[in-house]
């Protein structure tokens, strides 16, 4: 029997380096460069590449990818270990180049791309020299795809897409983009769609507007409402068969959202850092706030909350390298996707309440703490999708019970329990 909470010591020891490396190097980057993914910022261009180097030269670039793609193989647990130290930075992901949404975009590349495809789109997305852009929700349809609306229409040797969507990742820095559209209208619903690959500098393409998140002004904003004004790709860069766009979609969100609650322990653990260090600071009412009962309560809430997320994301990375199918693990993910939003949230605003108004304020990053929660709840899926998700697959472990009374009902199994065990109770008078 196999069952050990320890890293090795090899992996510790590179874990360790993260850790001082985030802190010394990534954390302070974060306060000067305004979005990580603009190639185009000249700052940004200066400080973070020969960081990305030094990450190559230490073997810890792209560490989730095969060897072939210029990663190292490494597991989701072993994933799951590093970027619960890259999540305290903004920056952290893509100077170890597993950021979102290239990981996901790379990887269904990877898996659907053609060599042509590979060469153009995703060799320079491996390298850290392109941004993609996932471009899959719409306004009206939100995350489900069996309502979209947004086309492609076959014109010879060329698709032309048509429709808006919604909520586009980093579209602003994209050097292309990944597109879901209607190609097959009369078909199954989940066989409506296609994938596409669409250059950013192809005509037609309009993003209408850049949307800031959580009081984030929408100068900063890096998710866009764009349209797709009769835009035209060459039939060789329909992504995956023709549609397929479901199949391709669950290839990269399984993992995306394993991902992101890697991530998530991180941003948990700060504000729980950063809660402990304030109870240990301030005095009010003659005594430290630790001292408070009501503060050490929601320490331990707290401490009991992330925790416990964080065995269920190892956990879920665990079964993922065991069985490799996340159609077998789809329960757990929709688990930790479902806790991610609530543990982060709770943790964070129980970060604010003790730092009392500085919390508030922009000074402090509970603010965007609580509104990046509302985001996780909302990415990838609502979460009560994936609770719906996770109730089915649980239903479908159990069977009804056979007859009026559940198997529970305690009286038919007290008196199987009596005549099993008479003789005992007959000599003792009972």
């Amino acid at each position: 029997m196999a069952w050990d909470f320890e890293t090795d010591e090899t992996y510790q020891k590179e874990l360790d380096w993260v850790e001082g490396f985030v802190r010394e190097e990534l954390e302070p980057i974060d306060l000067v460069v305004r979005h990580p993914q603009d190639l185009q910022d000249p700052v940004r261009q200066e400080l973070i590449p020969p960081l990305q180097e030094e990450v190559r030269r230490r073997g810890l670039w792209a560490t989730h990818l095969g060897p072939e793609l210029g990663g190292r193989g490494d597991g989701q647990v072993k994933l799951a270990l590093l970027n619960e130290i890259l999540g305290r930075a903004r920056c952290g992901p893509i100077v170890f180049g597993c950021q979102a949404p290239d990981t996901g975009n790379s990887e269904i590349l990877a898996h659907y791309g053609t060599p042509e495809q590979k060469d153009r789109f995703l060799a320079p997305l491996l390298a850290g020299e392109a941004v993609s852009c996932f471009s899959m929700t719409e306004p009206q349809g939100g995350a489900d795809p069996k309502v979209f609306t947004t086309t492609a229409v076959r014109d010879g040797d060329e698709w032309v897409i048509d429709g808006e969507k919604w909520f586009s990742s980093n579209a602003r820095f994209a050097s292309f983009f990944i597109v879901m559209a209607v190609t097959d209208p009369d078909a199954d619903p989940y066989r409506r769609m296609s994938m596409f690959l669409v250059p950013a500098d192809a005509p037609g393409i309009e993003i209408l507007r850049n949307i800031g998140l959580g009081g984030q002004d929408a100068a900063d904003g890096t998710h866009a409402h764009m349209r797709y004004r009769q835009v035209r790709v060459p039939a060789t860069n329909m992504l995956g068969p023709r549609g397929d766009a479901f199949v391709v979609a669950q290839t990269r969100l399984g993992g995306g959202r394993i991902h992101h609650a890697m991530r998530a322990v991180a941003l948990v653990r700060r504000a729980l850092d950063m809660m402990c260090e304030r109870a240990l600071s301030r005095h009010t009412q003659g005594s430290l706030l630790g001292d408070k009962q009501l503060v050490q309560q929601m320490i331990a809430d707290s401490w009991i909350d992330l925790e416990s997320f964080r065995l269920l994301v190892l956990r879920t990375a665990w079964k993922i390298d065991r069985y490799k199918d996340y159609k077998r693990v789809r329960a757990d993910i929709s688990a930790v996707k479902a806790a991610m939003p609530r543990v982060l949230h709770d943790v964070s605003a129980r970060a604010l309440q003790v730092h009392g108004s500085l919390g508030l304020a922009n000074d402090m990053p509970f603010m965007w703490l609580i509104a990046e929660s509302f985001h996780m709840g909302l990415a990838d899926g609502p979460t009560e999708v994936h609770k719906v998700t996770l109730a089915r697959q649980e239903l479908a472990l159990h069977e009804p019970a056979p007859g009026a009374f559940p198997t529970g009902y305690l009286p038919p199994k007290e008196q199987a329990a009596r005549e099993r065990f008479a003789e005992v109770l007959e000599r003792h008078g009972r």
